[in-house]
């Protein structure tokens, strides 16, 4: 046999067993079976890369020791939320929190989100008010900061940040950085080096033992979370580096949505911080009392749930979320998500919304940074138009807010984009609002970007180019695994 014949065989039998770990192992959907197959048949060689790179989970053992490490109040505070719902009891002072209960009982019992109503919040849409109010924040730390990113740039504004922690450190104040092995892989360790010297604790989520290659990309930590003790949080799509300033001439302006929170609903962001540090840390953290501290007056009047998911849960809390936001609405719906790759449950919600007489509008970037996933998109714009959807494509700059505004009352702004890669496979957060005061401003803010965009109709879609098309499709089948 010639050495070609040899190499056949053996890219032949390697994408056999690959296939055969897909199919009888790893025992995921028929849509994601089936994409990985068509994957293994069109690229031999190419499909077991890239399987090894996106097709691999975290293992059941290490699923089990997220779940053991979840904070004991926070479940006890769920379960006692859910009986009072349960038994009628429940009374809210917010008349969104009455009029969607349904949707705090399905969040206190899948992802222990305590509801409290005592939050003010502020709203970001820029990345210079967004960094100059935390770094102030930051700059009045007494005891601790905890920060979780999933990008950290090693540019000025991160620069900027980690010599500011750096200081706060010196001080005596307590600072742990969580950042994403992935979403950090340009970013050197060294790069944490001056804070690391003042005292100062940094880990790395899921980290690679080689340098600048990780095998896993799938089961990210895709949050954004920062905590100044436990008296403000921030939550919200901006992460660290220059271009979320605006200062990257290819995206031009960076459109987000970011919160600032006072209130009780902090404790649980805090909660989230500790489960996840301690998951990557070697230097665990106890649950201590001075981390949970009591929130002191009312801070505010806004009534929230924050829901996390990941590939730890049993449930995709946060899709099942914006699904029951999308039946509960009777007038509007409002979506900004810069990648848009739905599952058949949220696609047909929406749809049906659409055909019973909600205005349901999706906004999308006009310009892509995942090109594949930024034509699967577009193949699902067709579905939502012939709906009654009607569907923005944002031209000024870059659109990267995950927000869902419902009836002008609900909302919800976090770290979760509308595909499958965060509703299945990456760590996630969302805060959900029951006011119709703050879920009113996000749809002013939204209305307001409408005049920054170009509508896309259902028959500029239908004429569209035959590349693009061919695109479209070619992404579409590839979506269960983008």
């Amino acid at each position: 046999m010639s050495w070609l014949h040899i190499a056949y065989l053996l890219v032949f039998a390697l994408d056999l067993v690959t296939a055969c770990v897909i199919i009888f192992v790893e025992r995921h959907n028929a849509a994601v079976t089936w994409a990985w197959l068509m994957v293994l048949l069109f690229i031999p060689v190419g499909g077991f890369v890239l399987y090894v790179l996106f097709g691999q989970h975290i293992s059941r053992y290490r699923l089990a020791r997220f779940r053991l490490r979840n904070a004991p109040w926070v479940a006890r505070a769920a379960e006692r939320q859910h009986r009072q719902v349960e038994s009628g009891r429940a009374a809210y002072s917010e008349l969104a929190a009455h009029r969607h209960v349904d949707l705090i009982a399905l969040n206190l019992k899948t992802a222990y989100a305590v509801y409290t109503e005592d939050n003010r919040v502020d709203v970001f849409v820029r990345g210079v008010d967004k960094f100059e109010a935390m770094f102030q924040d930051i700059r009045q730390a007494k005891d601790h900061i905890h920060l979780e990113y999933y990008i950290f740039r090693p540019d000025d504004l991160g620069e900027r940040l980690v010599r500011l922690l750096a200081e706060k450190a010196r001080e005596g104040v307590e600072v742990r950085l969580l950042y994403d092995a992935v979403g950090c892989a340009w970013t050197p360790k060294s790069f944490f080096d001056p804070l690391v010297r003042e005292g100062g604790q940094v880990a790395a989520f899921f980290p690679s033992r080689i340098p600048y290659v990780n095998l896993r990309m799938n089961n990210r930590n895709h949050r954004k979370i920062v905590v100044v003790d436990g008296r403000v949080a921030y939550v919200g799509g901006f992460n660290v580096g220059d271009e979320y300033l605006g200062k990257d001439e290819r995206f031009g302006f960076w459109r987000d949505t970011h919160l600032r929170i006072e209130g009780s609903a902090i404790l649980e962001l805090q909660s989230i911080f500790l489960l996840d540090w301690n998951s990557s840390s070697r230097c665990p953290v106890e649950f201590d009392d001075r981390y949970f501290p009591r929130v002191q007056g009312r801070p505010g009047t806004t009534g929230m749930q924050v829901v996390a998911s990941g590939p730890d849960t049993d449930w995709e809390q946060i899709r099942n979320a914006y699904i029951k936001m999308i039946y509960a609405a009777k007038e509007s719906i409002y979506i900004q998500t810069p990648y848009f790759v739905p599952d058949d449950s949220l696609l047909t919600a929406l749809k049906i919304a659409s055909l019973s007489g909600v205005d349901v509008k999706v906004m999308l970037p006009g310009k892509p940074d995942h090109l594949w996933v930024f034509w699967a998109s577009r193949f699902y714009l067709g579905d939502l138009l012939q709906a009654g959807v009607e569907c923005y494509l944002y031209r000024d700059g870059f659109l990267h807010a995950k927000m869902v505004v419902a009836d002008r009352e609900l909302a919800s702004v976090g770290t979760a984009n509308i595909d499958i890669r965060s509703f299945k496979l990456n760590f996630e957060v969302n805060a959900l609002m029951f006011d119709r005061d703050k879920s009113g401003h996000l749809a002013d803010l939204f209305e307001r970007d409408l005049e920054k965009c170009d509508r896309l109709t259902l028959e500029q879609y239908r004429s569209r180019p035959r590349a693009e098309r061919i695109m479209e499709s070619c992404a579409r089948l590839l979506s269960p695994i983008l």
